[in-house]
Protein backbone atom coordinates (compact mmCIF):
# COMPACT_ATOMS: atom_id res chain seq x y z
CA UNK A 1 0.00 0.00 0.00
CA UNK A 2 1.44 3.55 -1.07
CA UNK A 3 2.61 5.69 1.30
CA UNK A 4 1.40 7.19 3.87
CA UNK A 5 0.30 3.28 4.78
CA UNK A 6 -1.29 4.58 8.30
CA UNK A 7 -3.35 6.95 6.66
CA UNK A 8 -4.69 5.09 4.01
CA UNK A 9 -6.28 2.63 7.18
CA UNK A 10 -7.73 5.62 8.92
CA UNK A 11 -9.45 7.26 5.47
CA UNK A 12 -10.63 3.37 5.36
CA UNK A 13 -12.07 2.45 8.80
CA UNK A 14 -13.87 5.75 8.31
CA UNK A 15 -15.43 4.79 4.84
CA UNK A 16 -16.39 1.60 5.67
CA UNK A 17 -19.02 0.71 8.49
CA UNK A 18 -17.69 -0.68 11.83
CA UNK A 19 -16.10 -3.92 11.69
CA UNK A 20 -15.94 -4.37 7.91
CA UNK A 21 -11.84 -3.93 7.94
CA UNK A 22 -9.12 -5.79 9.46
CA UNK A 23 -5.76 -4.12 9.55
CA UNK A 24 -3.32 -6.41 11.99
CA UNK A 25 -1.45 -8.83 10.43
CA UNK A 26 -2.66 -11.92 12.67
CA UNK A 27 -6.04 -10.84 11.00
CA UNK A 28 -4.99 -10.61 7.41
CA UNK A 29 -3.06 -13.98 7.40
CA UNK A 30 -5.95 -15.96 7.10
CA UNK A 31 -6.26 -14.33 3.61
CA UNK A 32 -2.74 -14.20 2.55
CA UNK A 33 -3.54 -17.22 -0.33
CA UNK A 34 -5.78 -20.38 -1.27
CA UNK A 35 -5.30 -23.81 -2.00
CA UNK A 36 -1.88 -23.12 -4.41
CA UNK A 37 1.56 -23.02 -2.85
CA UNK A 38 2.13 -18.67 -3.17
CA UNK A 39 1.26 -16.03 -0.11
CA UNK A 40 1.17 -12.56 0.80
CA UNK A 41 -0.62 -11.22 3.72
CA UNK A 42 -2.13 -8.23 2.70
CA UNK A 43 -2.06 -4.71 4.54
CA UNK A 44 -5.88 -4.98 5.38
CA UNK A 45 -8.58 -7.15 4.74
CA UNK A 46 -11.76 -5.31 3.85
CA UNK A 47 -15.23 -7.39 4.70
CA UNK A 48 -18.09 -5.45 3.20
CA UNK A 49 -21.69 -6.73 3.68
CA UNK A 50 -23.40 -4.44 0.85
CA UNK A 51 -22.81 -3.10 -3.06
CA UNK A 52 -22.21 0.38 -1.42
CA UNK A 53 -19.08 -0.81 0.52
CA UNK A 54 -17.72 -2.59 -2.19
CA UNK A 55 -18.32 0.62 -4.49
CA UNK A 56 -16.75 2.96 -1.59
CA UNK A 57 -13.47 1.29 -1.19
CA UNK A 58 -12.90 1.02 -4.93
CA UNK A 59 -13.52 4.56 -5.58
CA UNK A 60 -11.03 5.55 -2.80
CA UNK A 61 -8.76 2.29 -4.31
CA UNK A 62 -8.60 3.49 -7.37
CA UNK A 63 -8.50 7.28 -6.82
CA UNK A 64 -5.16 6.56 -5.03
CA UNK A 65 -3.94 3.72 -6.98
CA UNK A 66 -4.12 0.90 -4.57
CA UNK A 67 -3.64 -2.55 -5.05
CA UNK A 68 -7.53 -4.72 -4.77
CA UNK A 69 -7.82 -8.06 -4.88
CA UNK A 70 -10.96 -9.78 -4.60
CA UNK A 71 -11.32 -13.16 -3.15
CA UNK A 72 -14.22 -15.75 -3.10
CA UNK A 73 -13.67 -18.50 -0.34
CA UNK A 74 -10.48 -19.16 -1.21
CA UNK A 75 -10.55 -22.73 -2.17
CA UNK A 76 -8.87 -22.21 -5.27
CA UNK A 77 -5.93 -24.01 -6.92
CA UNK A 78 -3.92 -21.43 -8.77
CA UNK A 79 -3.07 -18.39 -6.80
CA UNK A 80 -6.12 -16.53 -7.82
CA UNK A 81 -6.68 -14.48 -4.76
CA UNK A 82 -2.98 -13.98 -3.24
CA UNK A 83 -2.76 -10.29 -2.58
CA UNK A 84 0.71 -10.43 -5.14
CA UNK A 85 1.11 -6.67 -4.71
CA UNK A 86 -0.20 -6.18 -1.04
CA UNK A 87 -2.81 -3.84 -0.33
CA UNK A 88 -6.65 -4.78 -0.04
CA UNK A 89 -8.26 -8.02 -0.06
CA UNK A 90 -11.55 -7.46 -0.57
CA UNK A 91 -13.24 -10.72 0.76
CA UNK A 92 -16.94 -11.19 -0.11
CA UNK A 93 -17.42 -13.85 2.24
CA UNK A 94 -19.66 -11.48 4.28
CA UNK A 95 -22.34 -11.32 1.00
CA UNK A 96 -23.71 -14.70 1.30
CA UNK A 97 -27.33 -13.92 1.03
CA UNK A 98 -29.75 -16.10 -0.85
CA UNK A 99 -31.83 -13.26 -2.16
CA UNK A 100 -34.29 -15.00 -4.05
CA UNK A 101 -35.33 -18.23 -5.31
CA UNK A 102 -38.35 -17.96 -8.02
CA UNK A 103 -40.05 -21.12 -9.30
CA UNK A 104 -42.04 -19.21 -11.86
CA UNK A 105 -38.91 -17.55 -13.30
CA UNK A 106 -36.24 -20.18 -12.57
CA UNK A 107 -34.28 -18.05 -11.34
CA UNK A 108 -32.16 -17.59 -7.87
CA UNK A 109 -30.97 -14.18 -7.27
CA UNK A 110 -27.55 -14.31 -4.87
CA UNK A 111 -24.88 -12.72 -3.31
CA UNK A 112 -21.28 -13.87 -4.06
CA UNK A 113 -20.29 -15.34 -0.80
CA UNK A 114 -23.29 -17.70 -1.01
CA UNK A 115 -20.96 -21.18 -0.52
CA UNK A 116 -22.66 -24.05 -4.13
CA UNK A 117 -23.46 -26.63 -2.06
CA UNK A 118 -26.11 -23.85 0.12
CA UNK A 119 -27.71 -22.81 -2.71
CA UNK A 120 -28.01 -25.94 -4.67
CA UNK A 121 -30.01 -27.71 -1.35
CA UNK A 122 -32.08 -24.40 -1.23
CA UNK A 123 -32.99 -24.73 -4.82
CA UNK A 124 -33.62 -28.36 -5.06
CA UNK A 125 -36.35 -28.20 -2.00
CA UNK A 126 -38.40 -26.41 -4.39
CA UNK A 127 -37.87 -28.52 -7.14
CA UNK A 128 -35.31 -26.68 -9.09
CA UNK A 129 -31.41 -27.37 -10.01
CA UNK A 130 -28.28 -25.61 -9.90
CA UNK A 131 -26.25 -28.09 -11.98
CA UNK A 132 -22.88 -26.82 -11.51
CA UNK A 133 -20.84 -29.26 -9.23
CA UNK A 134 -17.52 -28.12 -8.97
CA UNK A 135 -15.72 -30.49 -6.06
CA UNK A 136 -14.92 -28.57 -3.73
CA UNK A 137 -18.85 -27.62 -3.71
CA UNK A 138 -19.21 -27.70 0.22
CA UNK A 139 -16.63 -24.90 0.34
CA UNK A 140 -16.54 -22.40 -2.54
CA UNK A 141 -18.80 -19.71 -3.17
CA UNK A 142 -21.00 -18.60 -6.42
CA UNK A 143 -18.71 -15.49 -7.03
CA UNK A 144 -15.48 -17.17 -6.92
CA UNK A 145 -17.03 -20.18 -9.44
CA UNK A 146 -18.46 -17.40 -11.41
CA UNK A 147 -14.93 -15.41 -11.33
CA UNK A 148 -13.18 -18.82 -12.58
CA UNK A 149 -16.01 -20.11 -14.65
CA UNK A 150 -15.86 -23.24 -12.88
CA UNK A 151 -17.43 -26.68 -13.66
CA UNK A 152 -17.45 -30.02 -11.96
CA UNK A 153 -18.36 -33.60 -13.48
CA UNK A 154 -21.95 -32.16 -14.48
CA UNK A 155 -20.21 -30.49 -17.06
CA UNK A 156 -20.94 -33.02 -19.59
CA UNK A 157 -24.63 -32.46 -20.03
CA UNK A 158 -25.41 -29.13 -18.24
CA UNK A 159 -22.26 -26.95 -19.15
CA UNK A 160 -20.11 -24.72 -16.90
CA UNK A 161 -21.20 -21.85 -14.64
CA UNK A 162 -21.25 -19.14 -17.73
CA UNK A 163 -24.28 -21.25 -19.21
CA UNK A 164 -26.35 -20.09 -16.05
CA UNK A 165 -25.17 -16.58 -15.47
CA UNK A 166 -28.32 -14.80 -16.68
CA UNK A 167 -27.19 -11.12 -15.01
CA UNK A 168 -24.45 -9.78 -12.51
CA UNK A 169 -24.49 -6.46 -10.45
CA UNK A 170 -20.85 -5.73 -10.87
CA UNK A 171 -18.56 -2.76 -9.45
CA UNK A 172 -15.67 -1.43 -11.63
CA UNK A 173 -12.63 -0.60 -10.30
CA UNK A 174 -13.38 3.22 -10.23
CA UNK A 175 -16.56 2.71 -8.21
CA UNK A 176 -19.00 2.35 -10.70
CA UNK A 177 -21.91 -0.09 -9.77
CA UNK A 178 -23.07 -1.72 -13.12
CA UNK A 179 -26.37 -4.40 -13.45
CA UNK A 180 -25.84 -6.07 -16.59
CA UNK A 181 -28.11 -8.99 -18.31
CA UNK A 182 -31.49 -9.52 -16.52
CA UNK A 183 -33.82 -12.18 -14.70
CA UNK A 184 -35.05 -13.57 -18.54
CA UNK A 185 -33.51 -16.95 -20.02
CA UNK A 186 -33.27 -15.06 -23.59
CA UNK A 187 -31.54 -11.68 -24.00
CA UNK A 188 -30.21 -9.35 -26.73
CA UNK A 189 -29.90 -6.36 -25.58
CA UNK A 190 -26.58 -5.21 -26.62
CA UNK A 191 -23.63 -7.11 -25.94
CA UNK A 192 -23.46 -9.80 -23.23
CA UNK A 193 -21.68 -7.84 -21.29
CA UNK A 194 -22.63 -9.66 -17.92
CA UNK A 195 -20.48 -12.98 -19.39
CA UNK A 196 -17.39 -10.62 -19.84
CA UNK A 197 -16.87 -10.88 -16.05
CA UNK A 198 -17.02 -14.92 -16.29
CA UNK A 199 -14.09 -16.12 -16.08
CA UNK A 200 -12.00 -12.51 -15.61
CA UNK A 201 -10.23 -14.10 -12.45
CA UNK A 202 -11.01 -10.48 -10.77
CA UNK A 203 -9.01 -8.65 -12.67
CA UNK A 204 -11.65 -6.67 -14.46
CA UNK A 205 -14.21 -5.68 -11.60
CA UNK A 206 -16.19 -7.21 -8.59
CA UNK A 207 -19.35 -8.94 -8.65
CA UNK A 208 -21.53 -8.16 -5.86
CA UNK A 209 -25.00 -9.81 -6.83
CA UNK A 210 -25.56 -12.88 -9.00
CA UNK A 211 -28.41 -14.17 -11.07
CA UNK A 212 -28.84 -17.33 -11.92
CA UNK A 213 -30.89 -20.21 -14.34
CA UNK A 214 -32.32 -22.75 -12.89
CA UNK A 215 -33.76 -26.18 -14.26
CA UNK A 216 -36.16 -28.23 -13.09
CA UNK A 217 -34.84 -30.80 -10.89
CA UNK A 218 -34.10 -34.36 -12.30
CA UNK A 219 -36.37 -36.52 -10.85
CA UNK A 220 -34.38 -39.79 -10.06
CA UNK A 221 -30.66 -41.10 -10.79
CA UNK A 222 -28.45 -43.54 -11.38
CA UNK A 223 -24.95 -44.34 -11.44
CA UNK A 224 -22.69 -47.02 -12.97
CA UNK A 225 -19.35 -47.68 -11.85
CA UNK A 226 -16.90 -49.73 -14.26
CA UNK A 227 -13.33 -50.92 -12.83
CA UNK A 228 -10.97 -52.40 -15.83
CA UNK A 229 -7.33 -53.18 -16.06
CA UNK A 230 -6.07 -49.95 -17.45
CA UNK A 231 -7.09 -47.07 -18.97
CA UNK A 232 -6.73 -48.30 -22.58
CA UNK A 233 -9.74 -50.36 -21.74
CA UNK A 234 -11.87 -47.00 -19.96
CA UNK A 235 -10.76 -44.87 -22.75
CA UNK A 236 -12.01 -47.21 -25.35
CA UNK A 237 -15.73 -47.85 -22.76
CA UNK A 238 -15.68 -44.11 -22.41
CA UNK A 239 -15.24 -43.76 -26.88
CA UNK A 240 -18.04 -47.18 -26.59
CA UNK A 241 -20.59 -45.25 -24.41
CA UNK A 242 -20.57 -41.81 -26.74
CA UNK A 243 -20.99 -44.06 -29.52
CA UNK A 244 -24.16 -45.57 -28.75
CA UNK A 245 -26.10 -42.82 -28.40
CA UNK A 246 -25.81 -41.85 -24.85
CA UNK A 247 -24.99 -38.47 -22.98
CA UNK A 248 -24.56 -39.08 -19.43
CA UNK A 249 -24.93 -36.42 -16.73
CA UNK A 250 -21.41 -36.98 -15.78
CA UNK A 251 -18.44 -39.33 -16.55
CA UNK A 252 -15.67 -39.57 -14.69
CA UNK A 253 -12.19 -41.76 -14.89
CA UNK A 254 -9.94 -42.21 -12.50
CA UNK A 255 -6.03 -44.18 -13.16
CA UNK A 256 -4.22 -46.75 -11.14
CA UNK A 257 -1.98 -44.30 -9.25
CA UNK A 258 -5.10 -42.46 -7.76
CA UNK A 259 -7.12 -45.88 -6.81
CA UNK A 260 -4.31 -47.41 -5.21
CA UNK A 261 -4.49 -44.08 -3.03
CA UNK A 262 -8.27 -43.84 -2.64
CA UNK A 263 -8.12 -47.45 -1.87
CA UNK A 264 -5.45 -46.55 0.96
CA UNK A 265 -7.94 -44.04 2.27
CA UNK A 266 -11.06 -45.64 2.16
CA UNK A 267 -10.12 -49.24 2.38
CA UNK A 268 -12.12 -50.40 -0.31
CA UNK A 269 -11.60 -53.95 -1.34
CA UNK A 270 -13.35 -53.26 -4.77
CA UNK A 271 -9.74 -51.22 -5.87
CA UNK A 272 -7.32 -53.46 -5.02
CA UNK A 273 -5.33 -54.47 -8.29
CA UNK A 274 -7.91 -51.62 -10.05
CA UNK A 275 -6.02 -50.40 -12.92
CA UNK A 276 -8.91 -47.63 -14.09
CA UNK A 277 -12.44 -46.92 -13.35
CA UNK A 278 -15.18 -44.78 -14.30
CA UNK A 279 -18.29 -43.59 -13.08
CA UNK A 280 -21.31 -42.48 -15.32
CA UNK A 281 -24.30 -41.07 -14.01
CA UNK A 282 -28.02 -40.75 -15.54
CA UNK A 283 -30.36 -38.53 -14.68
CA UNK A 284 -34.33 -37.96 -16.11
CA UNK A 285 -37.68 -39.66 -15.74
CA UNK A 286 -37.49 -42.89 -13.57
CA UNK A 287 -38.36 -45.42 -16.40
CA UNK A 288 -36.25 -43.69 -18.77
CA UNK A 289 -33.08 -43.94 -17.01
CA UNK A 290 -33.61 -47.62 -15.73
CA UNK A 291 -34.30 -48.42 -19.07
CA UNK A 292 -31.16 -46.61 -20.26
CA UNK A 293 -29.31 -48.36 -17.64
CA UNK A 294 -29.55 -51.66 -18.26
CA UNK A 295 -28.91 -50.96 -22.03
CA UNK A 296 -25.20 -48.94 -20.61
CA UNK A 297 -24.35 -52.13 -18.04
CA UNK A 298 -25.27 -54.85 -21.48
CA UNK A 299 -22.79 -52.30 -23.46
CA UNK A 300 -19.95 -51.82 -21.03
CA UNK A 301 -20.70 -55.50 -19.89
CA UNK A 302 -19.91 -57.27 -23.33
CA UNK A 303 -16.36 -55.02 -22.73
CA UNK A 304 -13.33 -56.67 -20.80
CA UNK A 305 -13.59 -54.90 -18.00
CA UNK A 306 -12.98 -56.34 -14.21
CA UNK A 307 -16.20 -55.09 -12.05
CA UNK A 308 -19.41 -53.31 -12.44
CA UNK A 309 -21.42 -51.60 -9.67
CA UNK A 310 -24.43 -49.67 -9.59
CA UNK A 311 -26.62 -47.66 -7.43
CA UNK A 312 -30.60 -46.37 -7.82
CA UNK A 313 -31.75 -43.28 -6.54
CA UNK A 314 -30.00 -39.96 -5.15
CA UNK A 315 -29.25 -41.10 -1.64
CA UNK A 316 -27.47 -44.39 -2.72
CA UNK A 317 -25.98 -42.22 -5.73
CA UNK A 318 -24.64 -39.98 -3.01
CA UNK A 319 -22.92 -42.89 -1.52
CA UNK A 320 -20.94 -43.79 -4.77
CA UNK A 321 -19.92 -40.66 -5.65
CA UNK A 322 -18.09 -40.14 -2.07
CA UNK A 323 -15.27 -42.43 -3.38
CA UNK A 324 -14.77 -40.03 -6.49
CA UNK A 325 -14.50 -37.38 -3.99
CA UNK A 326 -12.19 -38.51 -1.93
CA UNK A 327 -9.62 -38.84 -5.03
CA UNK A 328 -8.20 -35.31 -4.62
CA UNK A 329 -7.60 -35.81 -0.69
CA UNK A 330 -6.44 -39.67 -0.92
CA UNK A 331 -3.08 -37.99 -3.63
CA UNK A 332 -2.15 -35.57 -0.83
CA UNK A 333 -2.07 -38.67 1.66
CA UNK A 334 0.96 -40.02 -0.41
CA UNK A 335 2.91 -37.55 1.16
CA UNK A 336 3.73 -36.27 -1.87
CA UNK A 337 3.38 -32.45 -3.05
CA UNK A 338 0.42 -32.30 -5.59
CA UNK A 339 0.52 -30.35 -8.49
CA UNK A 340 -2.65 -30.41 -9.70
CA UNK A 341 -3.02 -29.30 -13.79
CA UNK A 342 -6.76 -29.37 -14.78
CA UNK A 343 -5.29 -29.48 -18.69
CA UNK A 344 -8.50 -30.32 -21.63
CA UNK A 345 -7.60 -32.25 -24.81
CA UNK A 346 -10.20 -32.54 -27.78
CA UNK A 347 -12.47 -35.19 -26.16
CA UNK A 348 -11.01 -37.48 -29.47
CA UNK A 349 -7.39 -37.11 -27.54
CA UNK A 350 -8.55 -38.75 -24.36
CA UNK A 351 -6.11 -42.29 -25.53
CA UNK A 352 -3.13 -40.28 -26.51
CA UNK A 353 -3.25 -38.51 -23.41
CA UNK A 354 -3.29 -41.33 -21.16
CA UNK A 355 -0.30 -42.91 -23.10
CA UNK A 356 1.73 -39.13 -22.75
CA UNK A 357 1.00 -39.75 -19.20
CA UNK A 358 2.49 -42.62 -18.67
CA UNK A 359 5.58 -41.66 -20.86
CA UNK A 360 6.00 -38.86 -18.84
CA UNK A 361 5.94 -40.93 -15.59
CA UNK A 362 8.11 -43.47 -16.68
CA UNK A 363 11.08 -40.50 -18.13
CA UNK A 364 10.64 -38.17 -14.98
CA UNK A 365 10.18 -40.25 -12.61
CA UNK A 366 7.40 -38.68 -10.85
CA UNK A 367 4.36 -40.31 -10.15
CA UNK A 368 1.34 -39.12 -12.60
CA UNK A 369 -1.79 -39.32 -11.35
CA UNK A 370 -4.91 -38.71 -13.66
CA UNK A 371 -8.68 -38.49 -13.31
CA UNK A 372 -11.17 -36.37 -13.74
CA UNK A 373 -14.31 -35.01 -16.52
CA UNK A 374 -13.75 -37.72 -19.45
CA UNK A 375 -16.83 -36.76 -20.36
CA UNK A 376 -15.59 -33.58 -22.08
CA UNK A 377 -11.92 -34.18 -21.81
CA UNK A 378 -11.12 -32.03 -18.82
CA UNK A 379 -8.48 -34.37 -17.08
CA UNK A 380 -6.85 -33.45 -14.13
CA UNK A 381 -3.12 -34.54 -14.54
CA UNK A 382 -1.68 -34.63 -11.03
CA UNK A 383 2.36 -34.45 -11.36
CA UNK A 384 3.57 -36.07 -7.36
CA UNK A 385 6.52 -34.75 -6.57
CA UNK A 386 9.27 -34.97 -3.46
CA UNK A 387 10.56 -31.47 -2.81
CA UNK A 388 13.32 -33.43 -1.11
CA UNK A 389 14.96 -34.93 -3.57
CA UNK A 390 17.60 -32.81 -5.70
CA UNK A 391 16.68 -30.84 -8.57
CA UNK A 392 12.85 -31.79 -7.82
CA UNK A 393 12.00 -28.46 -8.47
CA UNK A 394 13.42 -27.70 -11.93
CA UNK A 395 12.69 -31.47 -12.72
CA UNK A 396 9.26 -30.94 -12.13
CA UNK A 397 9.11 -27.47 -14.45
CA UNK A 398 10.66 -29.17 -17.29
CA UNK A 399 7.81 -32.03 -16.36
CA UNK A 400 4.92 -29.01 -16.56
CA UNK A 401 6.75 -27.51 -19.61
CA UNK A 402 6.21 -30.84 -21.59
CA UNK A 403 2.91 -31.23 -20.57
CA UNK A 404 1.68 -28.23 -21.53
CA UNK A 405 3.53 -28.01 -25.08
CA UNK A 406 1.96 -31.22 -26.05
CA UNK A 407 -1.15 -30.50 -24.73
CA UNK A 408 -1.51 -27.34 -26.73
CA UNK A 409 -0.42 -29.10 -29.91
CA UNK A 410 -3.39 -30.81 -29.68
CA UNK A 411 -5.79 -28.02 -30.09
CA UNK A 412 -6.33 -28.20 -26.01
CA UNK A 413 -5.62 -26.08 -23.25
CA UNK A 414 -3.73 -25.36 -20.13
CA UNK A 415 -7.12 -24.53 -17.87
CA UNK A 416 -10.71 -25.98 -17.96
CA UNK A 417 -11.81 -24.63 -14.81
CA UNK A 418 -9.19 -23.24 -11.87
CA UNK A 419 -7.94 -20.42 -13.99
CA UNK A 420 -4.59 -19.14 -14.94
CA UNK A 421 -4.01 -17.33 -11.78
CA UNK A 422 -0.04 -17.36 -10.67
CA UNK A 423 0.23 -20.83 -11.37
CA UNK A 424 -0.10 -21.15 -14.56
CA UNK A 425 1.00 -17.46 -15.74
CA UNK A 426 4.49 -18.55 -17.13
CA UNK A 427 2.45 -20.60 -19.83
CA UNK A 428 0.02 -17.96 -20.75
CA UNK A 429 2.24 -16.40 -24.04
CA UNK A 430 2.78 -19.93 -24.94
CA UNK A 431 -0.93 -20.73 -24.70
CA UNK A 432 -2.54 -17.49 -26.60
CA UNK A 433 -1.27 -15.25 -29.97
CA UNK A 434 0.32 -11.94 -28.99
CA UNK A 435 -2.87 -10.66 -30.78
CA UNK A 436 -4.93 -12.10 -28.43
CA UNK A 437 -2.76 -11.01 -25.43
CA UNK A 438 -3.13 -7.63 -26.59
CA UNK A 439 -6.79 -7.89 -26.97
CA UNK A 440 -6.85 -9.48 -22.78
CA UNK A 441 -4.44 -6.13 -22.07
CA UNK A 442 -6.90 -3.93 -24.38
CA UNK A 443 -10.13 -5.26 -22.45
CA UNK A 444 -8.51 -4.78 -19.43
CA UNK A 445 -6.61 -1.01 -19.93
CA UNK A 446 -10.80 0.05 -21.08
CA UNK A 447 -12.04 -1.37 -17.41
CA UNK A 448 -9.30 -0.91 -15.30
CA UNK A 449 -6.96 2.17 -16.25
CA UNK A 450 -5.07 2.17 -13.40
CA UNK A 451 -4.16 -1.48 -12.98
CA UNK A 452 -5.57 -2.04 -9.45
CA UNK A 453 -7.61 -4.80 -9.80
CA UNK A 454 -5.73 -8.47 -8.57
CA UNK A 455 -2.10 -6.71 -9.64
CA UNK A 456 0.29 -9.25 -10.72
CA UNK A 457 -1.49 -11.73 -12.67
CA UNK A 458 -1.39 -12.88 -15.99
CA UNK A 459 -2.35 -9.74 -17.64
Amino acid sequence: MSAPHAVHLRRLRRLLPEGELLTSPVECQPYAGDKWFASRVPDAVALPRSTESVARLLAYAFHHRLPVTARGAGHGYVGGCVPQQGGIVLSLERMNRIKEIHVGDFVAIVEPGVHTQTLQDAVEKKGLYYPPDPASRKDCSIGGNIASNAGGPRCLKYGVTRDYVLGLEVVRANGEVLRLGSRTHKNKTGFDLARLFVGSEGLLGVITEATLKLLPLPPYRALLVVGFDHMGQAARAIRRIFAAGFLPCALEVADQFTLEAARRRTGSRRLSGCGALIFVELDGRQNAVKADLRDLRRLLGSLPHLFIQHALGAEACEQLWQLRREFSYALRDTGLTKLNEDIVVPRGRLEDLFRFTARLQKESGFPVACFGHAGDGNIHVNIMVDFNQPDAEARSRKVLDQLFTQILAWGGVITGEHGVGLAKKPWFPQAVTPAVRRFHQDVKAALDPHGILNPGKFI
